[in-house]
């Protein structure tokens, strides 16, 4: 499970502006289909082709930490997630997200549940993360058997991520999982249904020349965790 150091590349250049921002704001107070299609121009200008260009900048500090995450600036089927809600399950039927958000996924995950890094942008904050959101059962247990008999480099990656402003996030069952005691040191970690390194950041920090630099080199402290989360579950990193 090596990680590699890496330099941060010289890329500079701004993406997003205020005015991406100023678009979800508004689209939170106007979420129709209507109203969306009435401003499909500005959403075009302001929101997805400052993310496509985001993702297109990103590409090659995403490709230096690992080829084998995907950095794809596609309006649909990219790194890009759609702005649709599905709301089929939901109690809110409002037809649009009222954020960004950007997923370079493992090339051999299929959804949002591959391990992966990750920006969110919202009025109500942004944040970067890394890591595996609501793996499925088989993918849940092979995360959990590694941390118990190979504790040492998860401790590291945490460690990593602690010193750097990342924390822990996600659901946790409320009792210890099946075949683990109660006692066992890393309980909490083993509890995690979710396996998410979160870091708030400001939205001004996306929009200074330097955003693309600040943005892969968060990545590359996750790198340790998301190599070991790769390791679990038999994937190359």
């Amino acid at each position: 499970m090596a990680t590699k150091t890496l330099k941060t590349p010289n890329l500079a250049g701004t993406t997003f502006s205020p005015e991406s921002l100023q678009f979800l704001n508004k689209l939170a107070q106007n979420n129709s289909r209507d109203w969306f299609k009435d401003h499909q121009d500005e959403y075009e200008h302001v929101v997805r082709t400052p993310a496509l260009r985001f993702i297109e900048q990103m590409q090659p500090g995403i490709l230096a930490i690992s080829s084998k995450l995907t950095a794809v600036p596609k309006k649909v089927g990219g790194s890009l997630m759609r702005p649709q809600r599905d709301s089929r399950f939901s109690k809110d039927k409002t037809p649009y997200k009222t954020n960004v958000g950007i997923q370079f996924r493992h090339f051999q995950g299929k959804d949002v549940h591959a391990p992966g890094f990750y920006l969110h942008i919202a009025e109500e904050g942004c944040f970067i993360a890394a890591g595996i959101w609501h793996p499925e059962s088989k993918a849940l247990n092979a995360i959990r058997a590694c941390i118990d008999e190979n504790p040492n480099a998860y401790q590291k990656a945490l460690k990593t991520l602690q010193d750097h402003g990342f924390i822990m996030d996600g659901d946790s069952l409320i009792r210890p999982p099946k075949g683990y005691e109660k006692t066992h040191p890393l309980l909490t970690e083993l509890k995690r249904k979710d396996f998410i390194a979160v870091k708030n950041i400001d939205f001004e920090e996306l929009c200074k020349p330097g955003a693309i630099n600040f943005c892969t080199e968060q990545f590359q402290f996750c790198a340790p965790l998301m190599a070991y989360l790769c390791f679990a579950l038999e994937l190359d990193f």
